[in-house]
């Protein structure tokens, strides 16, 4: 079992940065592979990255591939999104996931738990 919550999300600038950090809670996290997706107005939830247990391999989808980078620290209990060269189009609820396995995965029925959400507003 493990919570989520979300943070960093605000209003910036195209070609700004912001960065994403989830807490988690629990003695456990070190066991869960944490992802980031993210859901537009009017559009379905959209994978971002993911990262293994332990950290090291990652994957981010192609749109934020050179832009994005998510990375954690498990001696805090945290993931982060770091976001450079934002766009317009990156606006959107970011939430935190977490996967109770091993495996890397883009779907998000492939995770159990989720945050609450992070908005981030990229204005032109």
């Amino acid at each position: 079992q493990v919570q989520l919550v979300e943070s960093g999300g605000g209003l910036v600038q195209a070609w700004g940065s912001l960065r994403l950090s989830c807490a988690a809670s629990g003695r456990t996290f070190r066991s869960y592979v944490m992802g980031w997706f993210r859901q537009a107005p009017g559009k379905e939830r959209e994978f971002v990255a993911t990262i293994r247990r332990g950290g090291g391999e990652t994957w981010h989808t192609d749109s934020v591939k050179g832009r994005f980078t998510i990375s954690r620290d498990n001696a805090k209990n945290t993931v982060y999104l770091q976001m450079n060269s934002l766009k317009p189009e990156d606006t959107a609820v970011y939430y935190c996931e977490a996967r109770a396995g091993a495996a890397l995965a883009r779907a998000a029925d492939r995770y159990d738990y989720w945050g609450q959400g992070t908005q981030v507003t990229v204005s032109s």
